[in-house]
Parts: structure tokens; sequence; C-alpha cells
């Protein structure tokens, strides 16, 4: 089993959250701020089963387009989602 972090655009949350639903793919949601851009986003989290992942990160990737972030002075391009995926020793739910 994995737990999914992804750190999203609040513009791509909505519609994220909707296509993950439609695959049964259970997700929790957390308003957060990135540190670096200052932005509104969104923090999802999930415990998926091994499987499951390409699919989880299919699905993400595929909403969460890459944008011109014309605010950096840098004029760099930047992601609209980052993805952690981490082990999970144990799951319970009740």
């Amino acid at each position: 089993m994995k737990l999914v972090l992804a750190i999203v655009d609040r513009e791509d949350v909505t519609e994220l959250m909707k296509a993950l639903a439609e695959e049964k793919i259970r997700v929790t949601k957390f308003a957060t701020t990135g540190g670096f851009l200052k932005s509104g986003n969104a923090t999802l989290i999930s415990g998926v089963e091994d499987y499951e992942i390409n699919k989880v990160i299919n699905i993400i990737s595929k909403i969460s387009r890459k944008k011109e972030n014309v605010a950096s002075e840098l004029n760099a391009r930047h992601g609209r989602a980052t993805i952690f995926v981490l082990n999970i020793e144990q799951f319970e739910k009740f």
C-alpha cells in the first residue's frame, strides 16, 4: 500500500477530485499555500494499492498541465502538481 501526497494548483483541484472519484480513488483535500510562489493550492492525500499508483499519477499529470508563470522574474515554467509516493507499513479503516 502507498500514500500519495499531491500538491496541486487550486484551479485544477475540482476536476482532479472528480476524475479520481470516477476511478474509485478516495481522496482527502487540505487547502494549502505554496512557499515559493505564494499561490493557493491544495494538498490531496490518498491511500492506494501498489497497482493503482500509475493510474493515480496519470490522472494527476493529465489534469495538472504545465502553465507559464508570468509572475516569476525568471519567467520559468512551473508545474501545477508535485507528487510524493510513500510506502505504508500499516493501514486501518474503521
